[in-house]
This record gives structure tokens, sequence and C-alpha cells, in this order.
């Protein structure tokens, strides 16, 4: 849903519409009047409002037969039937077709309001739930791996995005997967069989920069031995990629934004103007307003390039993603040094879930490197952790949070100890589990989105025990 809903208003008295208008002037809406069926039903054609509200006594035809069509069509647009001829037959005719609310004139402001407030809520989390729904199934994309609510909306700004030509701008930490964003919108869009080109424009010396960009001619400074195509040419009809852009010289930016805004460029040392066809895409990981605020980012390049933003969330807060990307990385690392390890002990996953990744998705990688070319086994267990993951929580409260059944003994040095009668009063953590699920899903009124935000896990993760559940899973 739009960040400020419309409402569309079908009444054909002008002084009831106007004062709809009047009642509706400060609701962060956008509001729409028509005075006809016919023009209510072009309008919605043309532009489905998220919300419609529907006088039935038209001058053209009835508003159920409105109400119909928005059915049969299929249209997204939620319906609040506002009559003055109103009865109990009228309200159970109309909410029978498919409108959500009934409303009979005169509407007090209050009344009014408080029914568009409602409706236009449940709709919002109406789409939550569909949305993800629909995307559940996509654990994997274009290089990413994970199926948390954020990263799904990232695979669908990538879809959106991706045939256009519009400039991407990725932000994020250091890990996060900002190049790999950048080549799934290449190859998600119309360009995928060119070039794509990157460059880390905090690794090359200034001095390079330019000619790593535009190219140079031979003798344009000490070293062009000859002519030498840059970024830009290599990219033509592809995507060019400029990583970290926020490390690039000031100066070096002004010619940048002139390439960006007219497609053209010339070679360092050179005199002729070439012309090329790019998707520019570029991600730093600072704060690209606060550069701009601080002197380092030219404000005009950063409006120019700072078309569809995309922001990569980091590590830690992806959820269950942590261990499907680490599994990833397990299976891959062990074909290719030849080990047997195949998985991960209840503790080591407690420990990946709750650690803070300041490398995020980087550093998880060289975790899980370091420990399949330093040991051997089938299982990762807490002695095979590197530091700082093995200092980064209690190991008292890593065994408090393992089932008993699921749980491996830590290393003899860990000094854990429990009594017989502590144990007997210990609720196994599956029904804790269950019984927390199931008490906030219960008070969000089924609402699963913002019951996982509330218990600060991903909505995928109580969708799957729900499904285990219902299925006779623990």
């Amino acid at each position: 849903m739009r960040k400020n809903p419309s409402v569309l208003v079908v009444e054909d008295s002008e002084p009831l519409a106007l004062l709809y208008q009047e009642y509706l002037k400060d609701e962060s809406i956008t509001l729409s009047i028509v005075d006809s069926g016919k023009a209510a039903m072009d309008s919605i054609a043309k532009n489905p409002p998220d919300l419609l509200l529907l006088d039935l006594m038209l001058p053209d035809m009835k508003g159920q037969e409105i109400l119909s069509w928005i059915v049969k069509e299929g249209f997204p647009t939620s319906t609040i039937v506002v009559t003055g001829h109103g009865s109990v037959d009228v309200a159970v005719d109309v909410m029978r077709i498919g409108a959500e609310d009934f409303l009979e004139k005169p509407v007090s402001a209050d009344r009014l309001k408080t029914s568009i407030r409602n409706q236009l809520e449940r709709s919002r989390l109406k789409y939550l739930v569909e949305d993800f729904e629909s995307s559940f199934e996509r654990q994997e994309y274009h290089g990413f791996i994970g199926s948390c609510l954020p990263m799904q909306g990232i695979y669908r700004i990538i879809d959106a995005a991706a045939p256009s030509k519009a400039t991407v701008f990725i932000t994020g930490e250091s890990g996060t997967g900002k190049e790999v964003c950048a080549e799934a919108i290449h190859k998600q869009g119309n360009r995928a069989e060119k070039e794509f080109v990157a460059i880390n424009c905090g690794a090359i010396p200034k001095d390079l920069m330019e000619s790593e960009i535009f190219g140079h001619v031979k003798g344009a400074f000490t070293g062009a031995i000859s002519d030498r195509m840059g970024a830009a040419s290599l990219a033509d009809g592809g995507t060019l990629f400029l990583d970290e852009i926020g490390e690039m010289d000031i100066d070096l930016q002004t010619k940048l934004l002139r390439f960006v805004q007219t497609g053209t460029f010339k070679k360092v040392g050179g005199s002729k103007t070439e012309e090329v066809d790019i998707r520019f895409i570029c991600a730093t990981n600072r704060d690209p307003l606060q550069a701009v605020a601080d002197g380092l980012f030219r404000e005009d390049l950063y409006y120019r390039l700072h078309v569809v933003p995309i922001h990569l969330p980091p590590l830690r807060e992806r959820g269950d993603d942590i261990i499907a990307i680490a599994n990833r990385f397990l299976h891959e690392f062990a074909r290719e040094e030849n080990k047997k390890f195949e998985s991960f002990s209840p503790e080591v996953e407690i420990i990946f879930r709750r650690y803070s990744w300041p490398g995020n998705i980087r550093q998880l990688q060289n975790v899980i490197r370091n420990i399949l070319v330093l040991h051997d086994g089938v299982n990762i267990t807490f002695e095979h952790l590197p530091p700082p993951l093995n200092t980064s929580i209690n190991k008292e409260d890593i065994y408090q949070l393992v089932p008993k059944e699921t749980s491996t003994p830590l290393p003899s040095n860990t000094d854990i100890s429990a009594s017989e009668e502590d144990s007997t009063l210990i609720i196994p953590l599956s029904t804790v589990e269950r019984e927390t699920i199931t008490r906030a899903i219960n008070i969000c009124e089924g609402n699963i989105p913002k019951a996982a935000a509330l218990l600060d896990v991903s909505p995928s993760t109580i969708y799957r025990k729900k499904q285990s559940w219902e299925s006779g899973g623990h």
C-alpha cells in the first residue's frame, strides 16, 4: 500500500462531497471525488484506489453495480458504502457483494474518519500478510540467500527496478552484499547479456580513478604507454557499478555528474567525445546525506544518483537467514576443503543468531572458512568456534537455551552444572516457545507479521513453526 493511500469518493451531491472533503482534509490520504457511476468506473479502471467511498443512488446507475464490477474484475480496492437509503437488508446485500463497511447518512466526521482509518489499516495488514505469503517460497534470489521479510522486500524492489534504466543507490554496512545486489539488478534486467563492470572507488588511488572510469590515450601521463579503454567503454550497453562511491574525490564527482547526465565523456588526455549507453548502480557504506552535509559528496550528484534507493539490512537483523547462509557456506567449503562437516550444533546456532556480526556476511563467511580449514569432524560445536564467537555469549545462558534432547556437551572447562531437583522444574523449550508465539499471535489478533515484530523474529520463523505444529511436529 502507498504511503498516502488513495481514497475515491463517489457522491452525486456536491454539498455532501464538499462536506466529506472538509472532514478528511487533515487525513494522510490522497482524496479524489467523482459524481457518477461511469466516472467512478473510468477512474478505478485507470488507477484503482486503495479505498472507495460509494453512494448507492447515483444518477446513471446503482452503486451495487459498481461494487459487483469491482469484485468481478478483481481490483485491489476496498469499499465503504454510504447511503441515505439504509436498511438492514441493504446492508446485508452490499456486504454480501463485497463491501467492507456500511454507513448510513448523515455521517458524522468522527464516524467517517474512524471507518476510513480502520479499513485502510485492515487493508494494509492484509497486504503485508498476502504479500509475504506470495513470496514465502523465495528462499534464494540471484546470489542472495534468505527468506526474511526485509529481504523479500528487496527482492521485490529489484524485480520492479531491474527493467528500468533508473539509477539505483544501494546503502548498507560493509559486508551486507551490496555488489551481490548490484549484480542481481543487472541479471534481472534486460541488460543481462551485456557487461557488468564493477569499480571500487575506495580501492583505487584518486590519481588513477579518472583513467579507470574513462580510460586514457597514449602519453596522457607518465606510464600511459598506449591507449586504454575505461570502465565506461567496457560497460557500454550494460551496467556500471560504482562501489563505495562516497570515497570518490570531490573533483572527479563533477566529471561523473556530467557523465551520468549526458552519457558522454572524454578519455584522460583525449579530445574526442564518446557516447555510451550505461545503467548506473552505486553503493556506499556511509550515510550519503551526512557525506553531503560534510562536504564530501556533491549534493547534485547525490540527487542525480539517488533515484531508486535500496538499503540492505545488517546480518544481525535477518533472523533465520543467518543459519541458512551459514549452512550454504558450510557445505560449499566442506566440498572445497574435502572435509566431512555437515551441520551445526544447537549451541552454535544460538551463538550465530545472537552474535552482532559487525562484519556481516563477509565475517560469517570467514568464520566458517576458518573452522573448516583448522578442524575436522561432522558437527560444528562450541569447541570449533574462533574468537570472538566463543566468548560472545555466556556459556550458562547457551546451555539454558538449548532443549535437553538436542543439546551437545560443552567443553569440560565450561563449569556448568544443574541439580536433579532443578532439572525437573525446567519446562521444555519447545513448549515455552509455542506458548509464547501463540500468545503473541492472539494479542495481535492473528496478525503474524506484527507478532513476529514484537517477538523480534522473522515472520517466516512463525509460519514454519505453525506448519510444523499443525502437521503434528513440536
